[in-house]
């Protein structure tokens, strides 16, 4: 047989699976239908597992391709499901009640700043909030704690840098809180070594900052092995502990801002890693904000311990064609090497589509949260 005898073979195959495929749909709206009408849960493990197994078993050795296939036949099956029986009923009035946007006047809001004044949290939150003057917080788990004792309405935090990947203790503190994401902001940081007036580069034997800046500018401190790498609660207040300290061999790392702020000279710019350090903050609350032009979305969740169950939520947002941008895992509290797993992707609750996966997967999934649709100020 040649080649072209082949492919016209796959072809007719094809035609078959696709045909077979949209009957087997036809057949979810139905079972959807039933099951309303009988008042029985869309999410049924014990039947799935048993067609897996049995897939697998009569495809041989293709059987672990098989699984996958009809795994994923099964996920598009419960969302044809969901949407029938309008699941996620909670969430989706939770989403449509929260289209409003943020309050832009500063005599309005409260803002819980991270740092110090001049830090590029500070920036960040100049930025979403122009006009404002936020109070400042560290380290990250005072910003949480005064929103969710009402202090605050707003915090803004660094969440992760284009350099030196996740600051994990803020994802572990949003899967802690479950706060909402109202917006979020890329700040460019371009790293200022600042000391003491009169302070020569020659002299520095300490360096302090945050430890996300010490290794956003390892390269350089690395090279310099006579200096001694002392990570501080936040950039902005180690340049103010400098300016305050009689110690002439310490220096900061921090932005320009702080260094003016605290009357340091600046000894080295831009000396970070790479050219296009960029860190992102949100800005969190506990009141749910979605503004028109939103267009990314954050969720956290758990997974039951099933193989490929990851793989299995990723396919849903793959056939919506949606784009996912970033996936943490933490671990979870208390437990033995189980995770919760974070997820942001670009889209917004205005597309029946995306909604309707996500109230899919608020039923299914054990501890999910969807954080917020947001914009990048």
């Amino acid at each position: 047989m040649d080649l072209r005898s082949i492919r016209d073979e796959i072809d007719e195959i094809d035609n078959n699976i696709v045909e077979l495929f949209t009957k087997r749909m036809n057949c979810s709206a139905e079972v959807a239908r039933y099951k309303a009408e009988n008042g029985i849960a869309v999410f049924n493990p014990e039947r799935e597992n048993a067609i897996l197994d049995k897939v697998a078993e009569q495809a041989g050795e293709y059987g672990g391709s098989a699984r996958l296939l009809y795994s994923t036949i099964m996920e598009l099956s419960r969302a044809v499901q969901h949407d029938m029986l309008g699941s996620g009923a909670q969430l989706r009035n939770r989403i449509y009640c929260a289209g409003k946007q943020l309050c832009s006047r500063p005599e309005n809001i409260r803002i819980a700043c991270f740092g110090a004044e001049g830090a590029y949290a500070h920036i960040a939150a100049k930025k979403v909030f122009p006009g404002a003057v936020p109070i400042f917080y560290s380290p990250f788990r005072e910003v949480f704690r005064v929103i969710s004792i009402g202090e605050v309405d707003f915090g803004v935090i660094p969440i992760e840098n284009s350099s030196a990947g996740s600051v994990t203790a803020v994802y572990d503190l949003m899967l802690q809180y479950r706060f909402h994401i109202a917006a979020a902001a890329d700040i460019p940081v371009d790293h200022c070594l600042a000391a003491k007036k009169g302070t020569t580069g020659e002299k520095i034997r300490t360096v302090c900052s945050h430890e996300q800046a010490l290794l956003q500018c390892s390269d350089y401190l690395n090279a310099r092995p006579e200096i001694r790498q002392s990570p501080y609660v936040s950039t902005a207040q180690a340049a103010k502990m400098v300016s305050e300290s009689d110690d002439d061999t310490v220096a900061a790392i921090c932005s320009e801002d702080a260094a003016e702020k605290y009357g340091l000279e600046i000894i080295a710019r831009g000396f970070q890693n790479n050219p296009n350090n960029t860190t992102r903050f949100i800005v969190i609350s506990k009141d749910m904000f979605i503004e028109p032009d939103a267009d990314k979305i954050s969720l956290c969740f758990s997974l039951p311990h099933v193989t490929g169950s990851l793989y299995s939520v990723l396919c849903r947002f793959a056939a919506h064609g949606l784009n996912l941008t970033k996936i943490e895992s933490r671990p979870q509290y208390g437990k033995k090497f189980e995770y919760m797993f974070y997820l942001d992707f670009t889209g917004s609750i205005s597309d029946p589509k995306t909604i309707s996966l996500l109230c899919a997967l608020s039923e299914e999934l054990p501890d999910f949260s969807f954080l917020g649709n947001y914009k990048e100020k």
